[in-house]
């Protein structure tokens, strides 16, 4: 048996004791320990041949040399120690590494290529665009759910003998006493009454032109005419006798069409929209933005609209609302007094609901055009567009940009209120040219 540590083979003689001709075995010497270090398990790999260019001997071949060194393999997990000049990719990075983790493009199997920086500008361009798909899916369906909540119910082409039309828009806004929807507790606390069917509580044109908004009161108890009308339910045409009668007995006797016909007879002010809202309506819609802030100049109360008011700045909810533009026994000018605080109260609602804190606040946005979606009532061409630029056409009556004012009145007749002929004339006139109003109202 062999017991040689590296085992070769060979004369004994040839290696110990060398150049001594005995025969005999030289004496025991000590010998050098050598101990056999444990096999580690190794993962076969293909042998890699160096190239001629770093200095190999080319008789390399599959671990073992053929000429006299080593004429076997050595045994499976044994660690002889000796290196086979394989290069192992490292971190060093120098030129001469055939693995050389800090070289790019490189060849060898062991180079792994590093993460590539973030592409910033590519990120960012990906974001805009996903939030601008986000921005128009939300506008686009919010446009869809508040266009399918408007209630164009009012009909303008039954309407007759109309005036021509002239620059910019004429709205005619509408305050109707409707109880429509509304519980037997809420017509208690608004203090709105029971009374069947619905009245004109205010009226009011605003036209959008290109000189700025102009917002005119007409007054319920105003003298008009009421002309010949075709009926918006049965078709049939009445014949005008010069009847006079308040400006509101028209809605009362046969709605919206008729109020329209009779306001363009009167005044010869073309109509392009109707828009109308009732009580529930316009308390749910104060609400929803958290109240408007009025400062009220004298304080006042009125026990027929539950008015209660002390002077000086405050914010009035639903309730409070609908009493300050409703009360118009607390006030010398009666109806003519109430017109001047609706058109503020109007406008300042106008004015806080117009804002970026309510535009882009969902929790605010929705309720807000919910609750008067529900209750308004239009005529069948208005759009989105054309009562959004209503809206802000209010809103710019408060922000100064344009004139409110009361229909020029004359005198009076039977406790009805006349309007000046000669004045409705001339301010007809500048907004059908859409001119700058000169005209002063009461």
């Amino acid at each position: 048996m062999n017991d040689w540590p590296d085992r070769r083979t060979g004369d004994r003689s040839e290696r110990y004791g060398r150049g001594s001709a005995s025969s005999q075995p030289e004496g025991a010497r000590s010998m050098p320990h050598i101990q056999r270090r444990p096999a580690q398990p190794r993962t076969p790999q293909r042998p890699q041949v160096p190239p001629q260019s770093q200095g190999y001997d080319d008789r390399y071949q599959d671990g073992g040399y053929q000429d006299g060194g080593y004429g076997n393999s050595p045994e499976p997990g044994y660690d002889s120690g000796y290196n086979t000049g394989q290069v192992y990719g490292s971190g060093s990075g120098g030129s001469g590494s055939r693995g050389g983790g800090g070289r790019r493009g490189g060849g060898d199997r062991g180079y792994v290529q590093g993460r590539p920086a973030p592409d910033w500008r590519r990120r960012i361009k990906l974001g805009a665009l996903t939030l601008v798909v986000v921005v128009l899916a939300v506008s686009i369906s919010t446009y869809f759910w508040a266009d399918s909540k408007l209630k164009r119910e009012v009909d303008l082409s039954k309407v007759i003998e109309r005036p021509e039309s002239g620059d910019g828009t004429n709205y005619l806004i509408v305050g109707s006493d409707s109880r429509e929807g509304m519980s037997a507790e809420e017509k208690k606390r608004l203090r709105t009454g029971s009374a069947e069917g619905k009245r004109t509580d205010s009226m009011m044109i605003l036209h959008d032109g290109s000189n700025g908004p102009t917002l005119i009161s007409l007054p319920r108890d105003s003298n008009v005419e009421i002309p010949t009308f075709v009926g918006s339910e049965s078709g049939k045409k009445f014949q005008g006798t010069g009847r006079q009668v308040k400006l509101n007995a028209a809605y009362a006797e046969d709605g919206p069409e008729l109020l329209v016909r009779t306001v363009e007879f009167n005044t010869g002010l073309h109509i392009d929209h109707y828009v109308e809202i009732g009580f529930g309506g316009f308390a749910k819609i104060v609400d929803a933005i958290g109240g408007v802030e009025m400062d009220i100049p004298k304080a006042f109360k009125d026990k027929k609209s539950g008015a209660d008011f002390q002077a000086g700045k405050q914010t009035l909810n639903g309730e409070q609302s609908l009493a300050f533009v409703r009360t118009r026994y607390a006030f010398a000018g009666s109806d003519l007094d109430r017109t001047k605080n609706q058109q503020k109260f109007l406008a300042a609602l106008a004015s806080q609901t117009a804002t970026p804190s309510t535009i882009i606040n969902p929790f605010k946005l929705y309720p807000t055009m919910g609750a008067g979606l529900d209750t308004l009532i239009v005529d069948k061409d208005m759009s989105l567009w054309a009562l959004g630029n209503m809206f802000f056409a209010m809103k710019g009556v408060t922000g100064g940009e344009g004139t409110s004012m009361n229909m020029p009145i004359s005198g009076s007749i039977g406790g009805n209120l006349v309007w000046d002929k000669a004045k409705v004339k001339q301010l007809v006139q500048q907004l059908n040219n859409d001119e700058k109003v000169t005209v002063k109202g009461n």
